[in-house]
This record gives structure tokens, C-alpha cells and sequence, in this order.
């Protein structure tokens, strides 16, 4: 029986992956100052980005201790993924640069092996961390802030949050067959409101077009979306009915109208999630009504934003990369130069980010590119880095 078992796991054992002894080594000696990294750049991100305000605002809004603790903890997930890429780049440079001080490279090199063996382990490692990043930025960021954003308010009792929402526009289009056959997309609906201060519209104005030879023009002082109907009520209002030649057959004043219209305008005005509050799929959501608003800076804000998403876990393999490059060159790199140095490239990093939003807003660069941009020029320089060492 143990013969028969013993045979079956040899027989299986080509299905599981062989970990050489120098990747093992290579990975062991990486995870400690990835350890180190995570912590470290976390601390400081919480305690530049939240721990200072939070303070001043328990001395001096009153903000309960325990809600204050709450809030810190919420939102350390959105400091720790920020601090995955970091950590990367400190963790090969440091680990690289400690193994080629050592001469550890040199043998390994002396040996056939390459270069590009050698950072394997160090990209592999990078690779989990960006579906770490992924399930962080997905799963569990944009609700962490939200939360502490809810909280917060909450806290302060500052619920009633007072609407800046001013201009909405939302067209509708459909399908509409044409004379030779051929469908085509016609606007058929416009909505247009001056202001919103969180529960109802004011200045009204809507061209309906959506039935066959009848124009409608509505001009509503105010209205407001009923959740128990689903439908728009329109308060003080009248109602233009245009034939096809242009006059108005009829004309209908109102106190109070019900009118079963698409939420989507509400729904485009209420929204008031910030974008690190939103995952990948929420911010699609709400880029789809985005660009039926038209308002262009917008929409490519939003792109720019969604595209960031994607790209800043990658940026984990980017400073892999980067650091694994740096590190194997034949110098003596103490933690704290490293850390000096992990710091320089992160600034670059966030400065082309800077640069690369400023770019994308104005319509100098695509928005895909703008989100993007930071993370191909970490790519594109650790490959010329690398390149250099290998020759």
C-alpha cells in the first residue's frame, strides 16, 4: 500500500513546481525588507495623510478617541497599497545590492547564470504583489474609505452634506429607424437642470422628442425623484406641446406633475463618492453617465482615474525591476541609501503621475496614456537599467 502511494506522488510530482535552491535563498532573503518596506512606508502614509488631521480634529472639533482609532484603521488598506510598490523597489535594491556587495552575484554569475535568472525571483515575488494590490484596490480600499468617510461625517454631525451640483445635463438617445430602412442614434430626450442641492432640482428645462411627430418642452420650477414610485415629480411647471411645423398645440400649466423619467439624472447628480471611493466597476458605472453629461474635463478626469486603477499595481513589477537593476551593480548600498533612494523614485514616480494628469485633463495626451505613463517610464527604465548591467 505505501509502495502503490509512494509510486502515485512520484508520478505526480512533475505537476508541482520545482523551487531551486538559489530561488529559494533569493526569495528568502527578499521578504524581510519587504516586510520592512510595507511598514515603514505605511506608517509614514498614515501618518502624513490621516494621523495629523485626525489629531486636530479630536483637539479641536471633539472627535471621540474611539471613532478617531476607527477611522486610522479604515484607512490604513489605501495606505498599504500605496506602500506595495515602494516596498518593491526598496526590497530588490536592497537585497541585490547586499548580494552583489557580497560577491553572492559574482559566483552565481561566474557559474553560466544570468542576469536575468537572477532577478526572476524578485519579478515573480512583484507579480504576487500586483494581485495583492489588485484585491486590495478591488475588494477592500474603496469601501474602507468610504466608511471612514461616512464615519467621519457622522462624527462631526455633518450628514447633510451641502451640494455644489450646478448645470446638469443628461441627453438620450435611441434608435430610431429612418426612412431608407437604415437605424439611426437621434437624441430624443434632454434634461436640463441649473442647480441641485442633494434632494431636488431647480430650473427645469427638458425637450422630449421621444414620440412620433410630438415635441414636448417642460419647465419646471423645481422637481424631485420619488423612490416609493420610481417616477420625477415636477412642481410649478408648464408643459409646451409643439407640432412638426413649429407651433404649439397646446400648453399645460401645472402645481404639481408626475412623470415616469429615467432616474439617470438624479443618479448623475447625487453622486458623491470620491474616486478612491469607488472600485474599477463602480467608476465604469458612473463614467457612463459621465459622458452623457458632455462635460468633457470630466469624463477624462474620471479615464485618467480608472486607468490608474490598472496601472499602479503593475508599478509593483516597474520597480522590481527598477530596483533589481540598480541593486546588481557592484557597489555597497547601506538600508539607509536605499531607502534614500527608494524615496527619489518614488517622488519621480508621483511627479510624473503630476505631470501625467495635468497632460491627460488638458488634451495634450490621451487619458489612457496619462494613467499609464508613470508605470511605462518605470518599465522602460528598468529595462535600460538592465540591459546596461547584463553587457
Amino acid at each position: 500500500m505505501r509502495l502503490s502511494l509512494s509510486k502515485s506522488f512520484h508520478s505526480l510530482s512533475w505537476l508541482t513546481p520545482r523551487i531551486s535552491v538559489m530561488d529559494r535563498y533569493i526569495v528568502m532573503e527578499l521578504l524581510p525588507p519587504f516586510l520592512f518596506g510595507v511598514g515603514a512606508f505605511s506608517s509614514v502614509g498614515v501618518a502624513i495623510g490621516s494621523m495629523f488631521d485626525l489629531v486636530r480634529k479630536v483637539t479641536e472639533a471633539g472627535l471621540p478617541m474611539t471613532l478617531a482609532m476607527k477611522i486610522l484603521l479604515l484607512k490604513l488598506p489605501y495606505f498599504v497599497v500605496l506602500a506595495f510598490p515602494m516596498s518593491m523597489l526598496l526590497t530588490s535594491l536592497l537585497t541585490y545590492s547586499r548580494l552583489s556587495s557580497d560577491s553572492e552575484l559574482i559566483a552565481l554569475r561566474s557559474c553560466g547564470i544570468s542576469i536575468y535568472r537572477l532577478i526572476t525571483p524578485a519579478l515573480v515575488l512583484s507579480i504576487f504583489v500586483t494581485g495583492m494590490t489588485f484585491f486590495f484596490n478591488e475588494l477592500l480600499v474603496p469601501a474602507a474609505n468610504y466608511e471612514a468617510s461616512i464615519t467621519l461625517e457622522r462624527a462631526l454631525k455633518q450628514d447633510t452634506k451641502v451640494f455644489q451640483e450646478k448645470n446638469i445635463i443628461y441627453p438620450e438617445f435611441s434608435q430610431v429607424k429612418q426612412p431608407n430602412g437604415k437605424k439611426q442614434e437621434v437624441l430624443t430626450r434632454l434634461f436640463y437642470a441649473e442647480e441641485f442641492d442633494g434632494q431636488r432640482m431647480k430650473g427645469l428645462t427638458i425637450l422630449d422628442r421621444s414620440q412620433e411627430n410630438i415635441n414636448q418642452i417642460l419647465v419646471s420650477e423645481s422637481a424631485i425623484w420619488n423612490n416609493a414610485t420610481n417616477t420625477w415629480n415636477f412642481f410649478n411647471g408648464t408643459i409646451y406641446i409643439v407640432a412638426p411645423d413649429g407651433s404649439y398645440r397646446n400648453i399645460l400649466k401645472f402645481e404639481e406633475q408626475e412623470l415616469n423619467l429615467s432616474r439617470a439624472p438624479f443618479d448623475l447628480a447625487s453622486k458623491d463618492r470620491d474616486y478612491n471611493e469607488m472600485n474599477i466597476a463602480q467608476s465604469q458605472e458612473y463614467l457612463k453617465l459621465l459622458q452623457q453629461s458632455g462635460k468633457e474635463k470630466k469624463i477624462r478626469k474620471l479615464i485618467i482615474r480608472i486607468q490608474q486603477k490598472y496601472s499602479l499595481p503593475f508599478a509593483c513589477v516597474a520597480f522590481a525591476l527598477v530596483g533589481a537593476a540598480l541593486g546588481t551593480k557592484p557597489q555597497r548600498t547601506s538600508k539607509a541609501t536605499g531607502f534614500g533612494v527608494s524615496v527619489l523614485l518614488v517622488f519621480a514616480y508621483y511627479l510624473l503621475m503630476s505631470i501625467g494628469d495635468a497632460l491627460g485633463l488638458s488634451g495634450v495626451i490621451s487619458p489612457v496614456i496619462a494613467g499609464w505613463l508613470p508605470t511605462l517610464c518605470g518599465f522602460v527604465m528598468g529595462a535600460v537599467l538592465l540591459v546596461r548591467v547584463s553587457q
